[in-house]
C-alpha cells in the first residue's frame, strides 16, 4: 500500500511517496510553482550505504588515546545506546569540572534540518547552555563578514537577510539591476526552514518582462540566467571595490551625484570624497585606474554609471562578494555607491544583498518570524566568529581581535558538533584536521558518515526528518508546513531531542531541557507561539489540529509593495537609521575607532594577497571561485543520485575556459589535479566559455576523502583542501574563500576510487574490542 506523507526540505515542500516502511518517491508540493530537481535525490539518501546504523567510539579512545590522537582512522567499535548515553555524560562532566565551561565547543550550523523543533544546531545549544554553558559560534560562512559590517553603517542586516526591497517594486520602478556577482539560479533552489513555493524564477521573468535590464558583473556568464539576456561585464575576481570606485569617480566627474541626499540622509560623504578624487592618498580613483585592476574596459566602467545615475537603479551582490580576503570593502563601497545615487529608500531604487543568494529574498511576504525553539542562553561560554574555529583549536589563551573586541581564546577540550559537517563548511581543511585533533574528545549526531562522523570519537546516530514529526517553517517563506513522520528509524537512528534528553537525564536536569514535552506537545506548543505572534501581525492562523491534518498553512502577501528604509527615505530626522549617526555612515568613527590598519574609517580598495593581480599568481595563475553546487545543499544530498550525475569520473567537476585548459594541454572530460600549497584534490575537467580567462570554479560539497597521509591528495573534489582560512579582516573576521589562487594539471596515473560514500567497517569480533 501506498502512503504520501506531508514533509518538507530547505529545497522544497513536498510529499514522501512511502511503500512498505522505505521512501521510494517523492510528489513536489502542489502550490510550488517551480519546484527543484533536488527532490529527486531524498529517496536515495534517506536509504544511502553511508547511514550511521549504531552509536560508536573510536578504538583509540577507548584505550585512552585522546589529544593529539590521529582521528579519520576509521577503527569504530559498535556500542550499545546505554553505553554511548552513560559515555557521554561522564565525559562532558569531567571536561566541566576540570577544564571550565569554555572548555566545550557546542559546534554546529543552521542547516541541518528544514524541521524547527528538530533542529540540531537549537537542541544542542538547549542541552549545553541548560548544562552550564559552552563556547559557541558567532555569525556565518555565508555572509559573516557583512553581517558584522551593516549595523555600522546601514543599523540593521534587513539589507542582506531581509525583507528587501520586493520584487513587484523592482518590476515596476527599476529599469537597470546593476548585479555584483550575478543572480544565479542554482542558489535559488534553497530556503532555509524549507521552501514551499520557489518564486525566484517566476519573480526574474516579471522583472525582465517589465523591461528590467540586468548586468551580470561576474567572472563567470552563468551566474544570470540565459533568459534575462543580461549584460555580462567579465571582472577579475576580487576587483570590484576597484570597479564601485571607478564609477563613483565617473559620477563626480560629471557632477552626477545625489548632494542633496549625501547632506542629508549619509555621514562622512566629506571623508570619502576626497579618497574616490585622490586628495587623500594622490591616487584618483579613475574608471582606467579601476580598469588597470579588474580588466573592464574605462568606457564601461563610465557607461554602468551614468547609466545607473540617469534612471531608477537597483544595485545588488551575492553574499559570496564579501567571502574574500577585505570582504567588507566591496558591499560598504556599494552601499556608498547607492547613496551617491540618491536612492535608497525609493521604490525600486537602493541597494540589498543576496538577491541570487536565497529562495524568497524579495517575494513579497509579512515580516513574521518563523516557527522555532525560543532561544538558548549561554551564561557559561563565549562566543568566537564562526569562519575562525581553527584559531580556536590553535590558539589557546591568545587573543582574537573582532569588531573591536579582545576575545580571549578558550583552551577547548571537548568538540560536540550535531547537524553540520565543519569539513564541508571550512576552509583548508588540512589545518582544521590539525586542529581539530587537539581536543580530548570530540562527539558527533550525524545521519550519515560524513567527514566529520569519521573523525570524531563517539558517534551518535541521527534521524533524518522523514523519521520524526516536526514543523517546517522560514521567515522567507508564506507556508508553514507539517512534517508527518513517513518511516520508522532507520537502523538504532534516534532523533536528537530525545537522545540529549538521556543524557541531560544522567546529568540531573532532564525535566529543564524537556520542559516535561514530548514531541507531540512541543509541536502543538511551539505551533500555538508562532501564531499568538502571527495574530498580532494581522494573520489569523488556524489552530494547530487543523494546521497538521491539511498539512500546511499559507500567510498571505501583503496588500502593499515593500521598499526597504522608505521611512528614512521621506524623513530621516523622524525615523533615523539605527547607527550612531542616525543616518548612512559613509565614514564610520565607530569603526575607525578599532584601529585596524585593514579596515580604516570609509571604504576602500584594499589589494588581496591572493588574486591575480597578486605576485603569488606567477606561482599559482589561475584563481579558484568556491561556488555553491547546483545538485545539492552544500554537503547535504552529495550520495543522491542528482549530484552523482554531475560528476566526472566520480569526481566534482571543475570549469575551465577552453583556452586555458589548451594551454595546459587539457580536454574536457579528462581527471585533473588541482593544487597549491595548502593541498590538492582531483576533479573532472569541464570547458566553459562563459568562465572568464584565468579563473576556474568549483562547487562544494563533494564529500572529503583524502588519502591517508598527512595532507593527502583529496580523490573526490573538495574545493575546500585549497581555499586558505584567514579572516576577512579584523573587523568581519568572515569566511575568505574567495580569495584563493591555484594550478591545474593533467592526472594521468590511475586514480584510486572514491569510498566516501560507504560506511567504514566496524571492529565486530570480540578480540578485535579494546578493554
Amino acid at each position: 500500500m501506498t502512503a504520501f506523507r506531508p514533509h518538507s526540505a530547505h529545497w522544497g515542500s513536498f510529499d514522501a511517496v512511502v511503500e512498505q516502511g522505505r521512501v521510494v518517491g517523492v510528489r513536489p508540493f502542489a502550490a510550488d510553482p517551480n519546484p527543484g530537481a533536488l527532490l529527486q535525490s531524498i529517496p536515495a539518501t534517506v536509504h544511502a550505504e553511508s547511514r550511521i546504523d549504531r552509536p560508536y567510539a573510536r578504538a583509540g579512545w577507548l584505550r585512552g588515546e585522546r589529544r593529539g590522537a590521529q582521528r579519520g582512522d576509521r577503527d569504530f567499535v559498535p556500542l550499545p545506546w546505554d553505553e554511548a548515553i552513560r559515555l557521554v555524560a561522564e565525559e562532558t562532566a569531567r571536561v566541566r569540572a576540570e577544564h571550565g565551561h569554555a572548555s566545550i565547543l557546542g559546534g554546529s550550523y543552521g542547516w541541518s534540518s528544514a524541521g524547527r523543533f528538530h533542529h540540531a544546531r537549537s537542541q544542542l545549544h538547549r542541552f549545553l547552555g541548560l548544562g552550564g554553558g559552552f563556547t559557541t559560534q558567532l555569525t556565518n560562512y555565508s555572509y559573516g563578514a557583512g553581517m558584522t559590517l551593516m549595523p555600522h553603517i546601514l543599523g540593521t542586516n534587513d539589507v542582506l537577510q531581509g525583507p528587501v526591497t520586493d520584487w513587484p517594486s523592482i518590476a515596476r520602478h527599476t529599469r537597470v539591476m546593476l548585479c555584483f556577482g550575478g543572480l544565479p539560479l542554482k542558489n535559488a533552489l534553497v530556503t532555509a526552514g524549507g521552501a514551499g513555493a520557489h518564486e525566484y524564477v517566476p519573480w526574474l521573468k516579471q522583472a525582465a518582462a517589465a523591461g528590467v535590464r540586468f548586468v551580470n558583473i561576474s567572472p563567470f556568464r552563468g551566474d544570470a540566467p540565459e533568459f534575462l539576456k543580461a549584460e555580462w561585464v567579465p571582472i577579475r575576481p576580487n576587483t570590484d571595490t576597484a570597479l564601485m570606485l571607478g564609477m563613483a569617480h565617473a559620477l563626480l566627474s560629471e557632477g552626477m551625484e545625489d548632494r542633496g541626499f549625501l547632506a542629508t540622509h549619509c555621514t562622512g560623504w566629506d571623508r570619502l570624497r576626497p579618497y574616490i578624487l585622490g586628495e587623500s592618498d594622490g591616487q584618483p580613483k579613475t574608471p582606467e585606474w579601476a580598469a588597470s585592476l579588474t580588466g573592464v574596459p574605462a568606457e564601461t566602467i563610465r557607461a554602468l554609471a551614468w547609466e545607473a545615475a540617469r534612471q531608477p537603479a537597483m544595485l545588488t551582490a551575492t553574499w559570496s562578494l564579501q567571502r574574500a580576503e577585505h570582504g567588507e570593502q566591496p558591499w560598504w563601497m556599494l552601499v556608498a555607491l547607492a547613496a551617491m545615487l540618491g536612492g535608497i529608500g525609493r521604490p525600486g531604487e537602493g541597494v540589498a544583498f543576496g538577491y541570487g543568494s536565497l529562495n524568497g529574498m524579495g517575494t513579497p511576504r509579512r515580516k513574521l518570524p518563523s516557527v522555532g525553539l525560543p532561544a538558548t542562553r549561554n551564561p557559561g561560554g563565549i562566543g568566537i566568529p564562526v569562519s575562525r574555529v581553527t584559531e580556536l583549536f590553535e590558539r589557546p589563551g591568545e587573543i582574537l581581535q573582532y569588531n573591536g573586541r579582545d576575545i580571549l581564546l578558550p583552551d577547548i577540550r571537548m568538540i560536540w558538533w550535531a547537524g553540520g559537517n565543519p569539513f564541508h563548511h571550512h576552509q583548508d581543511l588540512n589545518r582544521l584536521r590539525r586542529g581539530w585533533n587537539r581536543a580530548e574528545t570530540i562527539i558527533v549526531q550525524e545521519p550519515w558518515w560524513t567527514a566529520a562522523a569519521r573523525h570524531a570519537d563517539i558517534v551518535l546516530p541521527a534521524t533524518t526528518t522523514l523519521e520524526r514529526n516536526d514543523i517546517g517553517s522560514s521567515s522567507s517563506d508564506r507556508f508553514v508546513r507539517a512534517m508527518h513522520q513517513a518511516i520508522p528509524p532507520q537502523g538504532q537512528a534516534r532523533n536528537d531531542h530525545s537522545m540529549l534528553a538521556d543524557v541531560a537525564d544522567a546529568l540531573g536536569y532532564r525535566d529543564r531541557f524537556t520542559e516535561q514535552r514530548d514531541e507531540g506537545v512541543w509541536l502543538r506548543h511551539l505551533y500555538e507561539r508562532w501564531r499568538q505572534v502571527a495574530g498580532k501581525h494581522g494573520f489569523d492562523a488556524p489552530g494547530f489540529d487543523r494546521f497538521w491534518a491539511e498539512g500546511h498553512v499559507e500567510v498571505p502577501p501583503p496588500d502593499e509593495d515593500f521598499v526597504l528604509f522608505a521611512d528614512f527615505a521621506a524623513d530621516p530626522e523622524a525615523h533615523p537609521l539605527n547607527t550612531p549617526s542616525g543616518k548612512v555612515e559613509l565614514f564610520s568613527d565607530t569603526i575607525a575607532g578599532f584601529g585596524y590598519s585593514e579596515s580604516g574609517g570609509h571604504p576602500r580598495w584594499q589589494e588581496p594577497a591572493e588574486y591575480l593581480g597578486a605576485p603569488l599568481a606567477a606561482r599559482f595563475p589561475l584563481h579558484l571561485l568556491s561556488v555553491q553546487p547546483a545538485t545539492r545543499l552544500h554537503g547535504q544530498l552529495d550520495p543522491g543520485p542528482v549530484s552523482a550525475a554531475s560528476k566526472i569520473q566520480g569526481r566534482e567537476p571543475l570549469l575551465m575556459h577552453p583556452g586555458d585548459a589548451a594551454g595546459r594541454g587539457l580536454e574536457d572530460g579528462m581527471l585533473v589535479r588541482v593544487f597549491n600549497e595548502r593541498g590538492a584534490c582531483l576533479a573532472g575537467l569541464r570547458l566553459d566559455e562563459g568562465l572568464r580567462p584565468g579563473v576556474v570554479a568549483m562547487a562544494t560539497g563533494a564529500w572529503w576523502d583524502p588519502l591517508p597521509e598527512e595532507g593527502g591528495l583529496d580523490l573526490h573534489g573538495n574545493p575546500n583542501v585549497l581555499t586558505q582560512d584567514v579572516g576577512t579582516s579584523r573587523l568581519g573576521q568572515g569566511c575568505a574563500a574567495q580569495s584563493c589562487l591555484v594550478q591545474v594539471e593533467a592526472h594521468r596515473a590511475a586514480a584510486p576510487p572514491v569510498t566516501v560514500h560507504r560506511a567504514p567497517r566496524p571492529l565486530e569480533r570480540p578480540s578485535e574490542r579494546p578493554v
